[in-house]
């Protein structure tokens, strides 16, 4: 499900520090990326918008639309940023792993496991630590909307919690990467499959 975004902002903030783009870049929506289902920005076809406010609204609101036109931007089309996002996946050691679009809605051969999902979330961290923060905002400010956080409920009940990114479909069920650090040490922990988000969140605090 969403999780799949870990790797569209991963992506996208290895870009920006090799200057493919910058911040202020702005990318075009594509009628395909407007087209996507909910969660959305609202991103209209033609449209342009700097990709510091997509990049909040895929990884603060979870929509859909603004990860898409992040893989269209970076790459050219969504089926190339996949081919990329499963090229890094190996790169990182993520081995079971396989990237079909930017968004992470249900498609065949989209996949992944609770480990691989774990060595993302370190290295979200560990790499990019000046973008890290983005995970733990509540709100954003979207450029067309400000946005409110996914992951606001679970943040808000865990001392420590500073990330990382919730998933949902139907399909995939309740899913959740989080990261959290008390007293100099941090853990990372991955829930899939829940049947709620509140059975998620309590797995997670467990």
């Amino acid at each position: 499900a969403s999780l799949t975004k870990m790797m569209t902002l991963y992506l996208a903030f290895n870009a920006i520090e090799r200057g493919q783009v910058r911040l202020d870049s702005k990318f075009l929506v594509s009628s395909h990326a407007a087209s996507q289902p909910p969660s959305r920005l609202g991103l209209k076809p033609g449209q342009r918008i700097e990709l510091r406010y997509l990049i909040r609204a895929a990884a603060v609101k979870s929509a859909n639309d603004a990860a898409t036109v992040i893989g269209e931007g970076l790459a050219g089309s969504e089926s190339k940023f996949a081919a990329q996002m499963t090229q890094m996946a190996r790169a990182l050691g993520m081995n079971n792993t396989q990237f079909r679009n930017a968004n992470g809605l249900t498609t065949p051969g989209h996949y992944s496991t609770a480990r691989d999902m774990t060595t993302l979330g370190r290295r979200l961290f560990y790499d990019f630590p000046q973008y890290y923060s983005i995970f733990s905002r509540r709100s954003a400010d979207a450029g067309i909307a400000t946005v409110s956080s996914t992951n606001k409920r679970f943040l808000d009940s865990y001392e420590g919690a500073d990330g990382i990114k919730t998933g949902y479909t139907q399909q995939a069920g309740y899913n959740l990467v989080s990261s959290a650090s008390r007293n100099g040490r941090r853990l990372v922990g991955v829930v899939m499959g829940s049947r709620s988000a509140a059975v998620r969140n309590g797995l997670m605090v467990e």
